[in-house]
């Protein structure tokens, strides 16, 4: 989305400070203002750097709800990144952190998206104006408004560990992995999985669930030591053989409890065990054929959601799947 305005906004009345060594602007706006000198970037975003979820209407509607209970409906400040882009004018010597400020390009909006798209609802239906209130930096790289972003919303009010996760890909290999994991094309679980932890009845796999699932499939093993780009190797060929294997019981998650989060727990902890066991040091790779070979006797268990399965739940239960996978791979 672009941050061009068609012209500049001056804001009157704003106190301009100092936090942690960043300039910010404090202030109010008029509702009009505030639903239009900001914009959002999403997760998706093609630069890389975006990080916000979808909107959710809902919340919106909920949100202009409660702005008309009328005076008792107190809201925090909308959170800002001005991004070098906003000018502050003092009005006189006498006072130089108080004065108007000029905005000549949208501000990235970190906070506050559900509060906006509630008074965009507000005023709409009621054509009346508010006093939005903001809190803006002057300049954060987009690094430093990610980070800001996910310390508030994961120490406050939570985005989700999936979206957080996410967030922190480039720094946490596991991270990296199970993106890639949703992200890949040849990925299983590309149709399957979702970002930002909002399940879906296609996506019903969370990228919490996938780092789960890396992690329970190369824990406590030399697979630990491995490049992320080789557990990302890994991964694709343990679920892609099992895909395989079951294609009519990885696509419907609804007859079939295959991709069901506890038997994919499951399938992880037992092929834990079933990688390292059939592991070719020399060349440093999975024996792919024994492995094949191995799972190809999964077909004995029932993936139906009418059968036995349907009463495991949680990681109890993906630990005494497990077993019955490993005991059937045993033969």
């Amino acid at each position: 989305m672009s941050n061009s305005l068609p012209s500049n906004i001056a804001i009157e009345n704003v106190i301009q400070s100092k936090m942690r060594g960043r300039v910010s602007y404090q202030g109010f706006v008029s509702s009009q203002v505030a639903v239009n000198f900001s914009y959002s970037k999403l997760y998706n975003d093609s630069s890389g750097k975006g990080y916000q979820r979808p909107i959710d209407n809902k919340r919106c509607k909920d949100f202009a709800n409660y702005l008309s209970q009328g005076e008792d409906a107190l809201y925090t400040p909308i959170l800002l990144n001005a991004a070098g882009n906003w000018e502050f004018h003092a009005y006189d010597n006498h006072r130089p952190n108080y004065g108007r400020l000029i905005c000549k390009k949208k501000a990235t909006l970190m906070d506050g998206q559900h509060r906006l798209g509630g008074i965009k609802e507000y005023i709409k239906e009621t054509d009346t104006t508010l006093n939005v209130p903001f809190l803006a930096f002057h300049y954060l790289d987009e690094d430093e408004e990610i980070k800001l972003f996910d310390v508030i919303n994961t120490k406050a009010k939570g985005i989700g560990t999936s979206l957080s996760r996410y967030l922190n890909r480039d720094s946490d290999e596991i991270s990296w992995v199970a993106t890639n994991l949703i992200l890949k094309p040849e990925s299983p679980f590309f149709s399957k999985g979702t970002l930002i932890g909002k399940r879906t009845k296609e996506k019903n796999i969370t990228l919490l669930n996938l780092y789960n699932i890396i992690k329970y499939l190369t824990k406590n093993s030399e697979l630990e030591n491995l490049s992320k780009e080789k557990k990302l190797n890994l991964a694709l060929f343990y679920f892609n053989l099992i895909k395989q294997l079951f294609p009519e019981e990885w696509e419907d998650n609804k007859l079939y409890r295959l991709t069901h989060i506890t038997c994919l727990y499951a399938l992880a902890i037992a092929g834990n065990k079933i990688i390292n066991e059939n592991y070719l040091p020399k060349s440093n790779q999975p024996d792919s054929a024994k492995i094949a070979s191995l799972l190809a006797n999964l077909k004995d268990i029932d993936w139906s959601g009418s059968g036995d399965l349907r009463y495991l739940k949680g990681l109890p239960g993906a630990y005494m799947l497990s077993g019955d996978i490993l005991n059937c791979v045993k033969g």
